[in-house]
């Protein structure tokens, strides 16, 4: 049964028979391009949405065997698709993976040209930032590195781009000695995760002037100077773990800094009753170098139940993805609004006009798929992944086993 407040459904595709996962958006002569990272197989889709009631699919883009293209990031014409090889227990397949990411030019909004690949050496690089211009930040595997760190990368000449920057999480890099003095207290109090499986950028960066703000897992929110880009500069850090979040820690981090203000959110791993407490919270960043929770928002509750019930239902409940503007004209911008998506909690909708006292405003919760397109969840529930907001306001969601779609205000 599908539950909403304040939304309603204008437009669905079922990708034909695919699942995208990480959406981007183009807008170009008066048309609008999304761009979704292909959940289960190697490639990306892209789909025409100027009229959101009757999306489009114009094509599917195959990429790599063994390679995801989960993340997409698109500005000033150029895309920029991740690559990563598929870890166990997500669609892979037989074959040397590639890595790194793709630079497109989307001058042709339906035959993007693929006109170079940054590889990291390692396993590839799973959520970036890229709001226009020259630069790429990457959260990249890294020879010598534990989880993954920030890379700095020069696209200015697309054909041979250059790793030009980098900062880890003292204790990340193994290779020239590191290590991290309290990894045999961590792996008693994670029943026997250590420091270096849960200290990594989960990404991406999000840049706002010259400040990069990240997602660094079980290592907590870290802001970064980067007026030298080349040479990020650390400011702060602002621990969530414990004792909020679950494995993942922190896994995204969008600032409002017209409000001195950042969201930030764990990400729900684990199918029913077996995650601890999970969160999404109001950062006061006004003394960056001392940042501090100002609030948390409220934990959804199926409509005349409990939370307790999306528990019940199956699959992960929890915070994932959240509405992300980058500053890109075609898109809707940070105002009082929130959106998130909350696996089969489906989209909640935060209202966050008090920032002491986060409310949720509206939520769409879709049906449960009716056919199973990948190999997860254990239960075939809904699942929503990704959101991005239009400037029209036409909201897109994504799902694990099921299309695309396109919601609005009711």
């Amino acid at each position: 049964m599908t539950y909403r407040h304040g939304l309603e459904s204008v437009g669905y595709h079922d990708l034909d028979g695919r699942a995208g996962f990480k959406l981007a958006l183009h807008e170009t002569e008066g048309r609008f391009f999304l761009y979704l990272g292909s959940m289960w197989e190697p490639g990306f889709i892209i789909v025409e949405v100027t009229d959101p009631s009757t999306p489009n699919r114009v094509a599917f883009v195959p990429g790599p065997v063994n390679t995801w293209a989960i993340q997409v990031q698109v500005a000033e014409g150029r895309m920029i698709t991740g690559y990563e090889h598929i870890p166990p227990g997500w669609g892979g397949t037989s074959g040397t993976p590639d890595e790194g990411f793709a630079i497109w030019d989307l001058a042709d909004p339906e035959r993007p040209e693929r006109l170079g690949q940054w590889r990291t050496g390692s396993s590839g690089t799973h959520r970036n930032f890229y709001d226009g211009g020259r630069y790429v930040f990457a959260a990249a595997a890294l020879p010598g590195f534990s989880g993954r760190v920030l890379a700095v990368v020069d696209i200015d000449d697309p054909t041979a781009p250059e790793m030009v920057g980098t900062w880890w999480y003292p204790g990340q890099n193994r290779g020239a000695g590191e290590s991290y003095t309290v990894a045999d207290e961590f792996k008693r109090t994670t029943g026997g995760a250590g420091l270096s499986e849960s200290i990594a950028l989960h990404g991406g960066a999000y840049r706002s002037g010259d400040r990069l703000y990240c997602p660094w897992s079980r290592g907590g929110m870290v802001i970064l100077d980067i007026s030298e880009v080349a040479s990020p500069r650390w400011v702060s850090t602002l621990s969530a773990y414990p004792p909020l979040g679950s494995t993942c820690g922190m896994h995204t981090v969008v600032p409002l800094p017209d409000r001195a203000l950042a969201i930030v959110n764990d990400e729900a791993m684990r199918d029913r009753r077996e995650e601890p407490l999970n969160f999404t919270a109001l950062v006061d960043i006004s003394n960056e170098q001392d940042p501090m929770f100002l609030s948390l928002f409220p934990v959804p509750r199926v409509p005349n139940g409990t939370r307790h019930d999306f528990f019940d239902r199956g699959g992960r409940f929890g915070p994932h993805n959240q509405h992300q503007p980058q500053g890109q004209p075609s898109l809707q911008p940070s105002g009082d609004l929130v959106y998130l998506t909350y696996f089969n909690a489906g989209l909640q909708v935060y209202d966050i006009s008090d920032p002491r006292d986060p409310r949720i405003s509206g939520f769409y919760i879709p049906d449960d798929p009716t056919e199973r397109r990948g190999p997860q969840p254990a239960d075939l529930v809904a699942q929503v992944e990704d959101v991005l907001v239009d400037r029209r306001g036409f909201i897109y969601i994504t799902e694990k086993n099921s299309g695309l779609t396109v919601l609005a205000g009711s």
